[in-house]
């Protein structure tokens, strides 16, 4: 980066720092639950997976100095304490040969902090996420024409927090233009325009844009390539662009009703009226940049999400690679994959990931997994239920 180019930019944020209005801290988004008020400890999951993804969240911590705070509600915790609270957990886990024992232990040994949620009383909006498997090619062809790129040389990331301590945890992402910081390409300067086109920065091409579309809504997925290999992708960057949702624009415009809404009729739509889905799909400005992973998908820790043990949430809201406990539904799928019913659920969970539409105190994301069933859960829900955090008591 040139050195003017530098000055320029933070002259240009320290003004808009200084003519900021003060803004009153909110309240946390975690509050301590009393131990009697604790819900019921019960999962549905083999404890395998739980193993599994507590590994990586501890693969995270390990990377990272002892002394690093995470706050839960208005108490802070190190690193170091967020690691022996993982370790504690897992003796708990393989020691206990009862829900009743578990429940007994962890409400000894844990403080449980619950999501205020979106409404200040605990209101949570669970939706699912997968890692879709789609046939693609490393070469443009005939019939694969839609490209994924990875991360362009001219895209910046700015770090508001280093300008202004007000700031912290806010960025925004910019390129160059003429002297100036402009905000990113959107996703139509790129997929419509091109202007990403021959710059060397293609990993794979797609014959299908709206299955393109739709894996980078979920931010990762595998590749299957004509010679029978496969390559796992997952998310390195965004544009900055916020996220807008096509379903709720498809419902605004009354092409699909709030109640049918759901991955599979939004693809439906589109393949139905072509002549509407460059609008309709550039209505998301937001665009994803991808890496090749060696094992995947990888979430926001840059370790991999495990199938219905990995949450994304709000990284300014909620403590990185933590233990949580989710209350919500599920769907109860046949043999033809359709969904029969919806029945409650609860399972321990690790924070692991985030999302452009994850925003606030009352979202989670539940990463669904990989194949078709995976797809089905995470294309159709959409259910309120319950967060809770669980640390080691101090």
């Amino acid at each position: 980066m040139k050195y003017g180019n530098l000055i320029l930019i933070t002259w240009a944020l320290l003004v808009l720092a200084g003519c900021a209005a003060k803004i009153e801290k909110p309240a946390p988004p975690l509050a301590l639950v009393d131990p009697a008020e604790c819900p019921s400890f019960t999962d549905d999951l083999d404890k395998k997976l739980l193993e599994l993804a507590i590994d990586r969240s501890m693969e995270y911590y390990k990377r990272l100095p002892e002394t690093r705070l995470y706050h839960f509600g208005n108490n802070d915790y190190t690193v170091k304490e967020l690691k022996e609270s993982l370790r504690e957990f897992l003796e708990i886990m393989g020691s206990s040969d009862s829900e009743r024992s578990i429940n007994e232990k962890i409400r000894g040994t844990f403080d449980v902090y619950k999501s205020v949620g979106s409404d200040g009383k605990g209101k949570i909006l669970f939706t699912g996420y997968y890692a879709p498997v789609l046939m693609g090619s490393l070469m443009e062809t005939t019939e694969c024409r839609y490209p994924i790129y990875r991360t362009p040389h001219d895209h910046i990331v700015i770090n508001l927090g280093k300008f202004k301590n007000q700031y912290k945890g806010e960025r925004i992402v910019a390129r160059f233009e003429n002297g100036d910081v402009v905000p990113y390409y959107t996703r139509e300067n790129i997929d419509t325009k091109g202007c990403l086109k021959d710059r060397g920065l293609e990993i794979a091409w797609f014959a299908d844009p709206v299955d393109l579309f739709f894996l980078h809504i979920q931010g990762s997925g595998i590749i299957s390539l004509p010679d029978g290999s496969v390559i796992c992708v997952s998310y390195a960057q965004c544009n900055g662009h916020p996220y807008k949702s096509v379903g709720r624009l498809l419902v605004d415009e009354e092409k699909l009703s709030i109640e049918g809404v759901s991955l599979k009729s939004i693809k439906k739509y589109l393949n139905e009226h072509p002549e509407e889905m460059s609008s309709i799909l550039n209505h998301n400005k937001s665009y994803v940049f991808f890496r090749i992973v060696k094992e995947g998908p990888v979430g926001s820790l840059n370790v991999p999400v495990t199938a219905g043990r990995t949450i994304a949430t709000d990284p300014t809201q909620f403590p990185k690679g933590a233990i949580a406990f989710i209350r919500t539904k599920k769907p109860v799928i046949d043999k033809y994959g359709s969904i029969i019913s919806w029945i409650p659920f609860s399972r321990f969970v690790l924070n692991q990931d985030t999302g452009g539409a994850i925003i606030g105190p009352g979202r989670v994301d539940l990463f669904c997994g990989t194949g078709k069933n995976a797809g089905i859960t995470a294309g159709h829900t959409k259910e309120e239920g319950e967060l809770y955090f669980l640390v080691k008591r101090k």
